[in-house]
């Protein structure tokens, strides 16, 4: 599964921005979703979204503001990130994966995709 994302750049903090993954190929699996890694931090778990139905899963720090979105027939995912802080900047990378959802462990979302994009840049200025 190749996945290629678009959309990313630079905003004002408190603005928005939309960034887009789309599978070249048709994507079967059970979800796709967004992590993002800012400089000097591990990688974390953003949002995702069950391919089978409306299940959505979001981290702590992004929920209420993102809104993550798919359109199977288009084989894509989205992320739209509103109210945006600085905190958000970081490269944005699109994952798959054929069999397993994001799981809650209590504090966090554990999720282990198999599939990932190039990554994406977004930054907020100040």
């Amino acid at each position: 599964v190749q996945l290629v994302e678009s959309g990313g750049g630079l905003v004002q903090a408190g603005g928005s921005l939309r960034i887009s993954c789309t599978s070249v190929r048709a994507f079967t699996g059970t979800a796709m979703g967004w992590f993002r890694q800012a400089p000097g931090k591990e990688r974390e778990f953003v949002a995702a979204k069950s391919w089978r139905d409306d299940t959505y899963y979001y981290s702590d720090a992004v929920r209420g503001r993102f809104i993550v979105s798919k359109d199977t027939a288009k084989n894509s995912v989205y992320l739209q990130m509103n109210n945006l802080r600085v905190e958000d900047t970081a490269v944005y990378y699109c994952a798959a994966d054929e069999e397993a959802l994001p799981r809650y462990t209590g504090s966090y979302y554990l999720w282990r995709p198999d599939h990932w994009g190039q990554g994406i840049q977004v930054t907020v200025s100040s």
